[in-house]
């Protein structure tokens, strides 16, 4: 048998609406984060590999994943890896997708869902955090969700900072680069996106404003984190699954070794976000600010790669 290869250009033909839809039908149709397959780490030569499985009763598929760190210095990409997809009766595969593209489309796309429901339709001032593709990707999945008046982009290299300024100002979003270490812009926003691969905090928590969204996703691993203390210690939490969070989010595994929040202090997981309207009117009413954890889950890959699998690039 000829096994399709979808490629970049098929996966990116989904789009962050058909991503975002195809990970809220997963867990409107009774899919629980809680009972996903973990995340299987190695570690390689070059960096790390991530093995992550994932399974429904009508598709099966694992993602292998590399994370390279010293790629980009050699001019290649970070993330790398492919994503097999399967029949669920057969086993029989049906598809090798792109692992990295496939990343790249679900990442933001997972924010984007918690953003559909964490925040209202305009978004007066992003403060966007990273210069990498993911950054890129977070960009247009925020874009095709809400109106979004400003940007502000902050990044350690002030040229790429100014270049993805410059993009969005090319698809016509009002955006500037950031003054140093963007301190001073999370004060305004109501929207903040952490896209970085820092371990150590990106910003003072206390500053971020009552009711604004943070959204991170940079960090897998229980001795990262994006964000500080005391952003944790007085928001609303969702994760992705409590479980997947409580194994790999230094965001909140950190603070939690330092007895400033515990795991009951997690309001709800992504599916609770997206089915239960009482958790949804309880975040809302929330005078402090909303954080999203994301690590990243298998069931997420398998979501959108049936999606891509389903509608084929023209």
């Amino acid at each position: 048998m000829n096994l399709p290869l979808l490629g970049a250009d098929d996966i990116e033909a989904l789009g962050p609406t058909g991503a975002v839809d195809a990970l809220e039908s997963a867990l409107s149709g009774g899919l629980d984060p809680e009972t996903a397959p973990a995340r299987h780490h190695l570690t390689v030569p070059g960096g790390e590999l991530l093995i992550m499985p994932a399974s429904t009763q009508q598709v099966t598929g694992v993602k292998i994943a590399g994370v390279a760190p010293d790629n980009p210095a050699r001019g290649l990409p970070r993330i790398t890896g492919s994503y097999l997809l399967l029949d669920a009766a057969t086993l029989l595969p049906l598809a090798l997708l792109d692992g990295a593209a496939l990343t790249t489309l679900r990442t933001p796309a997972v924010s984007a869902l918690a953003i559909r429901h964490l925040t209202g339709p305009v978004v007066r001032h992003l403060v966007l955090f990273g210069t990498g593709p993911q950054a890129y990707g977070h960009l247009a999945a925020v874009l095709a969700e809400r109106q979004v008046e400003r940007v502000t982009v902050v990044g350690r290299n002030p040229d790429r900072a100014e270049a993805l300024a410059e993009h969005a100002r090319r698809i016509g979003v009002d955006a500037r680069a950031g003054q140093g270490h963007g301190a001073g812009d999370v004060t305004t926003a109501d929207l903040v996106l952490c896209c970085t691969t820092s371990a150590t905090p990106l910003f003072d928590g206390s500053l971020v404003p009552d009711g604004a969204t943070v959204v991170a996703v940079g960090s897998h691993t229980p001795d990262a984190r994006e964000v500080d203390t005391a952003l944790v210690a007085r928001s609303a939490v969702v994760v992705e699954s409590r479980a997947a969070a409580l194994a790999e989010a230094g965001d909140l595994l950190i603070p939690l070794a330092e007895g400033a929040f515990g795991a009951e202090g997690i309001d709800g997981n992504l599916a609770e976000l997206v089915t239960g309207r009482n958790l949804r009117e309880k975040l809302s009413d929330f005078e402090g600010p909303r954080f999203f954890k994301s690590v990243g889950m298998g069931w997420e890959d398998l979501a959108v790669a049936a999606a891509v699998h389903r509608n084929p690039a023209p």
